[in-house]
Formats: structure tokens, C-alpha cells, sequence
């Protein structure tokens, strides 16, 4: 029989979807500063506004990141950073294996788990590592805005290491990782839903999972 189980505290599920959404708006943002398309003749201060919203996206896509990362020692188990790294049980490790066979179609068996199977878990701990480089490069670039400033001297170090070229170019093609991620996440997403029937999808939203005990 069935059981609900109360998984994705709220924290969990806001900061999931202001991520989500941030990175959307700032892909298409970003996409528009790099690339512009608009000419602003007529005063109407187009791309001023487009950086604007990119600049208030990024704010706020830090702050998110920064409340997930404390509510990994602060949520349940199913939040915790131990979730992200499940290679160091041997349960972890036999149950990583079963799932990586199954995602490349070497396998037919899954791990049924109450929060991420552990290849998911390892995928969304490399994507918290690309938030990271994101909100950190695009800061050292932002702080060009003003080379004198508090900012720009936090940043330099970094600047005067890589570059500026070489920091927008990651920073630019880190977003094309995150987008091709974001269509794999849905996909694989609704693959678990189907075959584990357990609300993957749903749960997110309401943070309840379907389990079914046997299986575990």
C-alpha cells in the first residue's frame, strides 16, 4: 500500500522555483547583453533595462542559492548536503551504479528512493557547483561597472587570473549547460513520475511523495 510522505520541506520547493525562473530570466537577459539585437536610438533605454532586470534577477538567484546552501544543514535528511554525495555508502555506491545503468539503458532495474536516486543527487550537486561559478563570475564582471569600487577590488584578484574575456566566455557558456540541463531535468523528471509513480512532478509543488514501502 501506499504512503504519503511529507519530503521537499518549503524552503526546499521556493528556492526550486526562484531558481528555476531566475535562471530563465537571466538566460534570456544574458543572451540579449551579449548579443544585442536592440538599438536604443530613440532614447527608450532598451538594454539599460534589459541589464536591469538581469542585474535584479542575479540578486536575487544569490540570495536563493545562498538559503538553499544553509538549508542543506538546517532542512531534514532529504534536503541535507549528505543527500549530494551518495557514493560514500556502499548502499550509496550499489544503488549509483543501478541507476547509471538504467539512464544509459545497460539495465532495467532502478533504486527506489524516498528523496534523489543518487545519480540525480550527484547531477544537482555539480549544477549547485555551476550556480556558484555563475554568481561569482558574473559579480566580477559586474564589478567592472566601477573599477574603484569595493566590489571591483574584491574581484580583481580573479580578474587579473583569468581575464575578462575568458570570465565572460565561461560565464556565457556555463548558461548554455544550465538551459541543456534544465531540458534533461524536466525530461528525466517526468521519466520518474511514470516509472515510479510516486509524483516526482507534483511533489515539488506540494512536497508530498507517494512510496511504496516494498520497494525501498
Amino acid at each position: 500500500m501506499l504512503e504519503i510522505r511529507y519530503v521537499w520541506e518549503w524552503p526546499v520547493r521556493i528556492t526550486h522555483w526562484v531558481n528555476a525562473l531566475c535562471v530563465v530570466v537571466l538566460a534570456l537577459t544574458g543572451f540579449a547583453i551579449g548579443t544585442p539585437i536592440l538599438v536604443a536610438g530613440d532614447g527608450s533605454y532598451v538594454m539599460g533595462w534589459v541589464r536591469f532586470v538581469h542585474y535584479v534577477a542575479a540578486y536575487a538567484f544569490t540570495v536563493s542559492v545562498l538559503a538553499r546552501f544553509y538549508w542543506m544543514f538546517a532542512g531534514n535528511h532529504h534536503a541535507s548536503w549528505r543527500a549530494f554525495i551518495p557514493w560514500t555508502t556502499a548502499v550509496g555506491r550499489r544503488n549509483f551504479v543501478k541507476m547509471l545503468r538504467y539512464y544509459t539503458f545497460t539495465g532495467k532495474q532502478i533504486s527506489y528512493e524516498v528523496g534523489h536516486n543518487p545519480v540525480a543527487a550527484l547531477a544537482y550537486a555539480g549544477i549547485f557547483a555551476l550556480f556558484v561559478f555563475q554568481i561569482v563570475s558574473g559579480f566580477a564582471l559586474y564589478s567592472q561597472y566601477n573599477p574603484g569600487g569595493f566590489m571591483a577590488g574584491l574581484f580583481a584578484p580573479l580578474l587579473n587570473l583569468v581575464g575578462n574575456q575568458w570570465l565572460r566566455l565561461g560565464h556565457h557558456g556555463v548558461m548554455w549547460l544550465l538551459l541543456g540541463f534544465f531540458i534533461n531535468h524536466v525530461y528525466s523528471g517526468w521519466l520518474m513520475d511514470v516509472k515510479e509513480r510516486n509524483g516526482t512532478m507534483s511533489g515539488i509543488v506540494s512536497g508530498y511523495r507517494f512510496i511504496e514501502p516494498r520497494d525501498l
